[in-house]
């Protein structure tokens, strides 16, 4: 075996030293980069939880349509309170709460921060989502009809949307109306055939909708009534719009109230919805860059692209306007497209959209529909005033607890609480510039129980440079110098740290699988500053503790270093001593 080079000591050994210059650099570096991370996003302060910068609660309560009472129950409402807050977190909140409260109530509480129309436009809507073929339309009762030549109705603004299939030329699907549609008798749309493909795809009536002659009352009294609620359906009374299809089912024929581009309501008779929005795969807010427009991108599920194919094969053989098709969003018609050919797998909404209102109706679609109707019950506003009292409290607390440590360390450790100290300062400034990279990167917002975490952290943090100092004052006692201790007690400190921490945070991470709300927000602090401690431990207190121990105040052990040999009670240095065996007497022969 090759001996080791002159001046050199064996990696490794016990006299064997680290490189701390090193790991120092990297963490000086780390905590340089983050800082100024944080200084140029803007956000220099950690994100506030609603109980510290209070926010909005909102309350809702669910109401079963007729003959659907038994819906409202645990799964449904178990359901609701997953897809609201999905809706939530799309709009980048991930501290919201939304629970249940008692049998028929969900309570959202939403940080301040977050636009209060659009959240309660989010968490109430219940987008129920419907492709409803068009029987007729007109302006709706007390609307003025728009200024034209012709008197027709204007196209819609929110139903002048293209529904085109990807890569499909010709799908242009804009609405128009013509003066000899919009004179049609009610009666008369609703004597029309519906038509249904068949095999080699044409069109035949239905055998329950045999068309009768013009002119002639309906038999059928739902039908006569149907045609009344269209008559006389005011869409400008919003009670009106809101009970228009109230209770319909998705086989049943319906009346409905949608904007066109000028702003005015038009009402529409709707036949049975061949397509819902669980056929919807997936939905996205985009902007048209050759159009310059805002649209809502739909992909449709397998099932979803065969039913909507043959949906617009049906659609594109009638006549205006029973060739253009209804999207019905809970019970109002956002869009109504006419077909010039069939489409299938993708389709888009277009017209009166914004970035907000079209990234919102993409985020609600892609969520899913609520199972059930809920009405606003209530929408408070959340002051933080007992949050802070509380905040404040905690921080004095935790001030407390701090100082208290630092007295023990003081006390007891002497020249090596600078070293803790210090540890502990390079660790509340990472976990301070992190917390607050985290508020626009994933929405982390800093909550009362966030923050005792961050206190328990603490002990956690010191507890480590305890286990480091007395492996090093063990060595000391042994007999060994400053510099060999250092290096001989860190194997063993750092088997026991490791262990320390992975329960910690084995710990945090179960409490954040299993809980819901603020108690998350314990966990995560909790798991982040544990995680925290090991890169400080490894990368600051254990080579600062190498460096230090160069020195004459603490390699030499003075009095106030913590390290003093007379105090530690250390033995004499072992020496080995060569054994001289005592010469043994023999009795003399006789």
């Amino acid at each position: 075996m090759a001996a080791p080079k002159k001046g050199r000591r064996p990696a490794g050994g016990p006299g064997g030293q680290s490189r701390p210059g090193r790991a120092l650099a990297l963490i000086i570096i780390a905590m340089v980069a983050l800082t100024g991370g944080m200084f140029w996003s803007g956000h220099t302060t950690p994100r506030l939880g609603i109980d510290l910068a209070g926010g909005t609660s909102i309350t809702l309560k669910a109401k079963a349509e007729p003959g659907q009472e038994d819906a409202v129950n645990e799964t449904n409402m178990k359901t609701a309170v997953d897809i609201i807050e999905r809706r939530v977190n799309g709009l980048g909140v991930s501290e919201a709460e939304v629970q249940t409260q008692g049998r028929e109530n969900i309570i959202v509480n939403i940080p301040r921060g977050v636009n209060e129309k659009q959240a309660r436009e989010q968490v109430g809507t219940t987008a129920q989502l419907y492709f409803r073929p068009v029987v007729t339309y007109a302006p709706s009762a007390g609307e003025q009809p728009a200024p034209s030549a012709s008197s027709s109705t204007s196209p819609k603004p929110s139903a002048s949307g293209s529904t085109a299939d990807k890569g499909k030329d010709g799908a242009s699907a804009t609405p128009s109306a013509s003066s000899s549609t919009q004179g049609r008798a009610v009666s008369e749309a609703l004597k029309a055939p519906s038509p249904t493909a068949t095999p080699s795809g044409s069109a035949t009536p239905k055998a329950s909708e045999t068309p009768k002659p013009s002119g002639t009352p309906s038999a059928d009294p739902a039908t006569s009534a149907l045609e009344q609620k269209f008559a006389t359906l005011n869409c400008l009374d919003p009670k009106q719009r809101a009970s228009a299809s109230q209770g319909a089912k998705p086989a049943d024929s319906i009346v409905a109230c949608g904007k066109n581009s000028i702003g005015q309501w038009e009402k529409y008779l709707l036949g049975p919805a061949e397509v819902d929005g669980k056929d919807v795969d997936d939905a996205q807010g985009t902007f048209d860059q050759q159009r310059g427009m805002w649209i809502v991108n739909m992909e449709f599920t397998d099932a979803g692209a065969k039913k909507f194919s043959q949906i617009t094969s049906k659609l594109s053989q009638q006549q205006e306007p029973q060739n253009q098709f209804a999207i019905v969003l809970d019970g109002e018609v956002v869009s109504a497209p006419s077909v010039r050919t069939t489409l299938s797998a993708n389709a888009e909404i277009s017209g009166s959209f914004n970035q907000q209102s079209a990234q919102d109706l993409g985020n609600i679609l892609s969520y899913g529909a609520l199972p059930l109707a809920f009405e606003t019950q209530s929408v408070d506003t959340v002051t933080a005033a007992l949050g802070g009292e509380q905040l404040e409290a905690g921080l004095i607390a935790g001030a407390i607890g701090l100082g208290l440590v630092v007295l023990y360390l003081v006390i007891y450790y002497r020249g090596l609480s600078l070293i803790a100290l210090l540890s502990l300062g390079v660790s509340a400034l990472l976990t301070y510039v992190i917390m607050a990279l985290l508020g626009p990167a994933i929405g982390f917002a800093l909550n009362l129980p966030a923050v005792c975490g961050a206190i328990v952290a603490i002990g956690i943090t010191a507890d480590s440079f305890i286990v480091y100092f007395e492996r090093i004052r063990d060595e000391v006692r042994e007999g060994r110098t400053l510099r060999p201790a250092v290096e001989r007690a860190w194997p063993r400190a750092r088997r026991t740290i490791l262990v320390s921490d992975f329960v910690s945070f084995l710990a945090a991470a179960v409490l954040f699988v299993v809980t819901v709300g603020k108690v998350q927000g314990f966990a995560f602090t909790l798991g982040l500053t544990t995680l925290l401690d090991v890169v400080v431990v490894f990368l600051f207190t254990k080579p600062l503790m190498t460096l230090l121990a160069r020195t004459k105040f603490y390699g030499n052990g003075h009095a106030w270093s913590g390290l003093d040999p007379k105090r530690l009670g250390a033995k004499p240095p072992l020496r080995r001593s060569r054994r001289v065996n005592a010469p043994v007497d023999h009795p003399k022969e006789a």
